[in-house]
């Protein structure tokens, strides 16, 4: 079992956090182009395309609420166990969460992978 300073996870999480905010804000914006698309174009072939990416932010949009879940679940485990125990808290170590900073990275690969397959279908559409 790997630790880590409390401090220090704490720190990581608000991180993970700002940055599946990011991504949130992103899917909007995503949202947004594949909005104008759809109402400029009504083409059979582009609307099947639409409807993949509009499939596809939603998914990434679960994902993104299920890992903000995990992680605010782990910083209320912590939470508990420092009102537990008050006393040097800035010092002491809990369990490390590997499969939330792997989710992490996994999201945010597939989420730039998806940014760039829209980018250039885009760039085919507009």
């Amino acid at each position: 079992m790997k630790t880590a300073l409390i401090t220090d996870q704490h720190l990581e999480h608000r991180e993970w956090l700002n940055r599946l905010d990011f991504y949130r804000d992103e899917i909007k914006i995503m949202q947004n182009r594949i909005g104008e698309i759809a109402s400029k174009n009504t083409a059979q072939e582009v609307l099947v395309q639409v409807e993949h990416f509009q499939n596809q932010l939603l998914i990434q949009s679960a994902h993104i609420d299920k890992l903000n879940h995990d992680i605010r679940k782990h910083e209320s485990e912590i939470a508990a166990e420092i009102a537990k125990n008050p006393t040097a808290s800035d010092h002491r170590r809990s369990e490390v969460h590997p499969e939330h900073k792997e989710g992490i990275e996994m999201f945010e690969k597939l989420f730039n992978e998806l940014r760039r397959e829209q980018i250039l279908w885009l760039a085919k559409v507009m």
